[in-house]
Parts: structure tokens; sequence; C-alpha cells
């Protein structure tokens, strides 16, 4: 009876192509809103997720603001934190500037970062060539510097140049390492932020305060990892350290990246619910067209409804095959909007050089939300039909 039904709504659907055209309109809308909509919200949200990753969502950061000489954080203080928090991995002070750098090919404004051997394995940088700053490099203020890999393109002209030399704000600096591509995404985010290029280089901590005069012994900035990615735990130690050593919270600011991913999840399950929402109460238009063009079937067909009736047609029946093709209406009305709304992402893809994607489970509830909405407005129609009495049914002319 279901596979009857069935085959007479899609027989119905046919037979006025247009008027059930016009009808589904608001169903292929609202599909499409939901599918297009939150789709690209969800393929956004994973492309700025991996971007996070990228930059490393497991790391802290410690700003200080304090002026007074005599309580400084120092270098060894940093260097010793490890050793004192338990759940604090690795520590790295970091300062960074703008400096000319110079070779015989290319002369071009950089961003410096001085730091320690720590900073690698806390930003996750990997080496191409050669080797980042080491200890003895540190305590013997040796004019060392790393590249990362696009300024050893722009300075040299190929990315394996270990041993040669970069002026940087007129000093020999002698080349002992190249980061790989994917090294300079680590800090990314410190580059946007400082306004710098995409020309990173890295020396010593030590050295670097002879060459830029506003970075001084004492720490202002410094970076850390925490011991099996427990970042919230590790942030907490160093809360407690900071705020016993200056008395409050108000002369320091930690910072750890993990909070990125989580206010990003939740903006963008805010943002899929509000444009669901938006979508859903296209659906919503679209039922109630559903139900207007179903109270117009129930009409026309009033007499069939009555010869069914008279041959001993139950109202169950008849309720069922009037819900049925409602739903059909419905269902084919989703099935149109998802393909408009995969021909969308494809043309969305190609010209925008991106990579986005239909959302499985979007597709799901829009097929679901589309046979409650039928289900729904079709409900009054099909109830009307199954109470008419064949005998007035038969009269209607």
């Amino acid at each position: 009876m279901i596979i009857q039904s069935i085959k007479m709504a899609l027989k119905s659907i046919k037979s006025n192509k247009l008027r059930s055209f016009l009808t589904m309109l608001g169903i292929i809308i609202g599909v499409f809103a939901l599918v297009v909509l939150v789709s690209l919200v969800s393929g956004a949200t994973n492309t700025i997720t991996s971007s996070i990753s990228d930059i490393g969502s497991d790391l802290i950061s410690a700003y200080v603001y304090d002026w007074d000489s005599s309580t400084k954080l120092t270098l060894e203080e940093v260097d010793s934190l490890p050793g004192k928090l338990p759940h604090v991995a690795a520590t790295a002070p970091s300062a960074q500037g703008s400096v000319s750098a110079q070779t015989k090919m290319k002369g071009e404004a950089v961003q410096i970062y001085g730091t320690t051997p720590a900073y690698a394995e806390i930003q996750g940088l990997k080496m191409k060539y050669g080797r980042f700053l080491m200890k003895p490099d540190c305590e013997n203020h040796t004019n060392v510097v790393v590249l990362n890999h696009d300024a050893a393109i722009t300075f040299f002209g190929r990315d394996n140049c270990i041993g040669e030399t970069l002026k940087l704000n007129g000093r020999n600096y002698k080349v002992i390492g190249v980061l790989d591509n994917g090294g300079q995404k680590q800090n990314m985010m410190s580059i946007l932020l400082s306004g710098g290029g995409m020309y990173s280089v890295y020396v010593p901590y030590t050295s670097l305060i002879r060459l830029v005069n506003t970075v001084k012994l004492s720490v202002d900035s410094f970076y850390a990892s925490a011991v099996d990615g427990d970042t919230k735990t590790a942030q907490s130690e160093l809360q407690d350290f900071l705020e016993e050593k200056y008395g409050g919270d108000d002369m320091f600011y930690i910072y750890n990246q993990s909070e990125i991913s989580e206010a990003m999840d939740k903006v963008t399950g805010t943002l899929s619910l509000l444009l669901g929402g938006i979508a859903g109460i296209s659906l919503l238009v679209g039922g109630i067209g559903i139900m207007n063009i179903m109270l117009v079937s129930v009409t026309e067909r009033t007499k069939e409804i009555g010869i069914r009736k008279a041959i001993g047609a139950q109202p169950n029946v008849i309720r069922l095959q009037f819900l049925i093709e409602a739903m059909t209406l419905s269902i084919v009305g989703c099935l149109i909007g998802i393909v408009f709304s995969w021909l969308t992402i494809q043309v969305i893809n190609i010209v925008g050089n991106v990579s986005f994607g239909l959302s499985v489970p979007v597709i799901i509830v829009s097929v679901l939300f589309s046979s409650g909405v039928g289900v729904l407005f079709g409900l009054y129609p099909a109830h009307k039909a199954a109470k008419m009495k064949p005998i007035d049914a038969l009269r209607f002319s």
C-alpha cells in the first residue's frame, strides 16, 4: 500500500510539473540555504582549526609588564622553570624586532627573534638544513643565525646556505640552519601580531641584546610547553609562580593558545545554529506551501476519495496516502536542493580555489527535517480527506 501511495504521489507530481515545482520551491531554497551555509561554515572551521594546529594549540605565552629593574624576570629564572614546575616541559624567552638584512644578492627588512634552544621544541620548528641554536651559542653571545625557508631563498637564492654570512644591521652573522617550509607556519601568529613579513631569522637571545636597543637582558615574554599537553595545569603553575614573584596578577598576562580552539568552536557552533535556524524557517515556509497545495489536491480529488471510500477504503488508508504524497513532495524538493547545493559548492571551490565539501550530517538532518515538514504540514489536508463522508464526496462537483 505504501509503495502504491508513493507511485501515485510521483505520478501526481509528474502530471503537474510546474505546480509541483513551485510547491517544492520553498523546500528547495530552505535545504539549499541550510546545506550550503552550514557546509561553508564547517569547511571554514576545519581550515581555521588546521591553521591553529599548525601554530601550536599546546603553546603557552607569558608577557610581563614589570618596569622595576630589581624584580625583572631573568634568563636564568625562565630557564629554571621546567625544574621547578612539574607540569611545565620547557620554556624559552622570546624577544623580537625588525632589522635590516643584507647579502650581495639582496637587502631586505626581516623579523628577528632572539631566543634559546628550547624554542624550537616548544614551537615545533623542524630543520631542513643545519641545526637550531644551542646552549653554547647563547652563553658565548655567538653571532649565528637560523633562517626560515623564504629568507634563505630570498637572500642566497637557495635553501641550503649553511656557512654563508648574513649581515644584520651591519653585523656579520653565520648561517647555521634553515627551517623547512612547514617550520615558518609555527610562528605565523607572532609574525602577524608584530606586523613583520614572511622573512624570519632566529638568533641567540644574548646576541639580540647587542643588535636591537629595545631588547634588554631581562625577559619580558617567554613561551612554555606542557607535560603531556596538559596546558591548563601548566598555565596554573605559571600563574602561581608569577603571582608569588609580583604579588598579584596585574604585572603579567598568560595566554594559552588552546583557548583559540575553544573560542573558535563556540563561535562556529553558534554560527552554525544561527544559520541552520534561518534555513529552518525557510523550510517551514516551504511546508506552508505544501499544505496549501495538498488542500487544493484534496478538493480536486474529492470524487476520487468518495469512490475509494464507497468501495471500502478505510479513513487511515486515505490519511496515509495524502501524508505520503506530502512527504514525497518535501523529499523530492530536498533532493533537488541538495543537488543545487553540491553544484554551488563546486563553483565556490573553483572560483575561490578552496576545497569545501558537503557536510554529511547536515544532509542527513536536512532530509529528516524535510520529511518531518512534509508530515507536519500534510497532517491537516490528510485528516480533512480521511474524514470526508462518501455520499458528500460523490455529490461534489
